[in-house]
């Protein structure tokens, strides 16, 4: 199996859907069978490539997850769509030791065929994150640079620790990356100062600035590389794309 880099953040609005769809776009540019597969109830990775969510998640019904793999615009880019719905989820969390590592397999068993696969995971620690966790080879953190950036990060850095530390689990941690980056804020050059402190090498040295291209390239359902090729965002992403593919 390719890698399986899982995208989270137990807060909202720190870029993991944006980073997601981005990286998958640009990952299949640069030649890789990828998959990007949407967990999060909202939806926003299937919709941002201008697809609609299913009535029912492929990872929750009983056909073969393979069956439900959509070609995107972007040569090489498949896509899971999201639900809505998300009842099947639900009851999976009422009862999260079965159901969850029933999902892992389901997961993990039809991903042969992509060199990368990424995980656009909900804004929470719940069973969804969790399962997605344990399913992936890395986890990609987006932290916004503000004041509460580091709010809770201490809760998830002690799940991935749980996770990495499971006998059959092949999860590293594979980056943290700085989102909504203004550097004319002394603000965000503390929040920056910090993390890379603290983190050191696991921090991304590309980081990802405000740009309203990249906010806007979704309701047009492509990536702000297709969007607006000459922002700021853009040129972002196509570094963050080969710190990336570097880390291989």
């Amino acid at each position: 199996m390719g890698r399986v880099i899982c995208v989270a953040n137990q807060k909202g609005g720190v870029g993991k859907t944006t980073t997601s769809l981005n990286l998958a776009v640009l990952l299949a540019v640069a030649g890789q069978r990828t998959l990007l597969v949407d967990l999060d109830p909202q939806c926003n990775a299937t919709t941002g490539l201008g697809h609609s969510p299913t009535a029912r998640h492929a990872l929750v019904d009983s056909r073969p997850l393979r069956e439900a793999f959509v070609q995107t615009y972007q040569p090489g880019l498949s896509l899971l769509a999201g639900s809505r719905s998300f009842q099947d989820v639900d009851a999976m969390a009422k009862s999260s030791a079965t159901h969850a590592t029933m999902l892992a397999t389901h997961l993990t068993g039809s991903l042969g065929s992509f060199d990368t696969v990424l995980i656009d995971c909900p804004p929470s620690l719940g069973a969804l994150t969790r399962t997605a966790l344990a399913s992936a080879s890395e986890v990609l953190m987006p932290i916004q640079c503000e004041y509460f950036a580091m709010e809770g990060l201490t809760q998830m850095i002690e799940v991935i620790r749980q996770v990495i530390n499971r006998p059959e689990s092949r999860l590293t941690f594979g980056g943290i990356l700085l989102t909504m980056y203004d550097a004319a804020l002394e603000l965000t050059a503390e929040v920056d100062r910090e993390v890379r402190e603290f983190f050191g090498e696991v921090v991304f040295q590309t980081c990802i600035p405000r740009d309203v291209a990249v906010s806007e390239a979704p309701s047009h359902g492509r990536s702000v590389v297709d969007h607006a090729p000459r922002s700021r965002g853009a040129r972002a992403y196509l570094e963050l794309c080969q710190e990336v593919l570097d880390r291989v």
